[in-house]
């Protein structure tokens, strides 16, 4: 029930159940979001709430070079099945946290799953579609995580207030469980000449393996459009309260976000194999620094907040397949792992600094918050301006 490389056909069986394991996935750890900052204030820790999200992507950008060397020697399942392991056993040990540092050290832990199952994912569909159609495949399976992020943030809120958050929590372990299970009724997309059976020996990195140089500028303008990420993450939910959303809404901007860019993602999945890459980048980071702009006006006003949202979304939903289809343009095809994996960890340290920053700045006072969505903006216009006068053309067309 999986595609190959040799297969007739773009979209296969196996290409589809990547988009289901994916969207388990996104929804599995999303479903969380909503709730961690509260449920950290009630351990004692409200002043640590930059550390939920800065944890989380600190052990992902650590294990990125990892999981990009296992990729590219072990195979791509076994990079993905691990990453799906981790998230389902964190999401079992959530209601086992009772102190704010037990808390923490299962938020590193967990960064470990989105260190591995994404950069096999890429990797594998990288595998199974063709050069011309890497744009479209990536916004087809960003619809399908997109699809998971909208329905983990809305549904997770209302699940606690019905039940539990130790329910939350034990359904959100049960979801990563069940994308593990998708993915073993996969075959290995990686050639069989290139497979190695796993030994520690592997675990050990050497600088030239952690950053592909090819990739550097994907990598920079991800760093920079993932930074309002981090930030929205960090504080949105804190800014939804300040505006009397109320709690069941915390999670009301994210939905409004995902659901934006998954409509941009079914309309436009194309634009970067029928535009180009770069251009279609510009657009969409002048985009997402509109939608920052409005976000930090919004003040006290509801309808500006959520048109924030759909704006940022929109961006976003443009944004994303572009960056993964131009990193693997710029991949040689048996590095595709490490090409992956360096995007990554620009993506793990963008979304961490604006985490930790957001964190900083707002400092549980809403006063604060244009501050932090200024700065955010600052780096979308940043990303625009080096689109504009650090890219050229030609630079952004496969590297193979």
């Amino acid at each position: 029930m999986s595609a190959t490389s040799s297969s007739p056909r773009v979209y296969t069986v196996g290409f589809w159940l990547m988009c289901l394991s994916s969207f388990l996935f996104f929804m599995s750890f999303n479903m969380l979001l909503p709730e961690l900052p509260d449920y950290l204030t009630r351990l004692g820790g409200g002043d640590y709430k930059g550390l939920i999200i800065a944890l989380f992507t600190l052990t992902a950008a650590i294990s990125r070079p990892f999981s990009g060397k296992l990729a590219d020697t072990v195979g791509r399942i076994p990079v993905m099945v691990f990453g799906s392991l981790v998230c389902f056993v964190c999401g079992f040990f959530y209601p086992w946290t009772s102190t704010v540092a037990a808390f923490l050290g299962l938020r590193l832990l967990h960064g470990f799953s989105t260190g591995f199952k994404p950069t096999g994912t890429a990797a594998f569909i990288a595998d199974i579609i063709p050069a011309d159609k890497r744009g479209e495949a990536m916004g087809l399976l960003g619809v399908a995580g997109t699809l998971g992020m909208a329905f983990g943030p809305s549904i997770g809120p209302r699940i606690t207030a019905a039940t539990s958050l130790n329910t939350l929590f034990y359904l959100s372990s049960g979801l990563a469980l069940l994308s593990l299970l998708v993915q073993g009724t996969m075959t290995e997309t990686l050639p069989q000449a290139q497979r190695q059976r796993f030994t520690w020996s592997l675990l050990r990195i050497h600088w030239s393996e952690v950053l592909d140089p090819q990739v550097f500028q994907p990598a920079l303008v991800t760093l920079l459009c993932l930074f309002p990420f981090g930030a929205i993450l960090t504080v949105t939910p804190d800014q939804s309260q300040a505006l009397g959303l109320g709690p069941a809404n915390k999670g009301l901007f994210l939905t409004y976000y995902t659901v934006a860019s998954l409509a941009i993602r079914l309309v436009a999945g194309r634009a970067s194999d029928t535009y180009g890459r770069v251009p279609v980048l510009r657009v969409s980071s002048a985009v997402m620094a509109i939608s920052l702009g409005l976000l930090a006006l919004a003040g006290s006003s509801v309808t500006l907040f959520l048109s924030a949202a759909v704006l940022f979304g929109l961006g976003s939903g443009l944004n994303s397949p572009t960056l993964y289809a131009w990193t693997i343009d710029r991949s040689h095809p048996e590095r595709r792992g490490r090409g992956v994996a360096t995007m990554y960890i620009a993506l793990e340290v963008g979304i961490g600094l604006g985490a930790v920053l957001a964190g900083w700045l707002f400092s549980n006072t809403p006063a604060h918050l244009p501050y932090v969505h200024g700065l955010s903006m600052a780096c979308t216009l940043g990303a625009l301006v080096y689109l504009l006068v650090g890219v050229r053309e030609k630079q952004a067309v496969p590297a193979q």
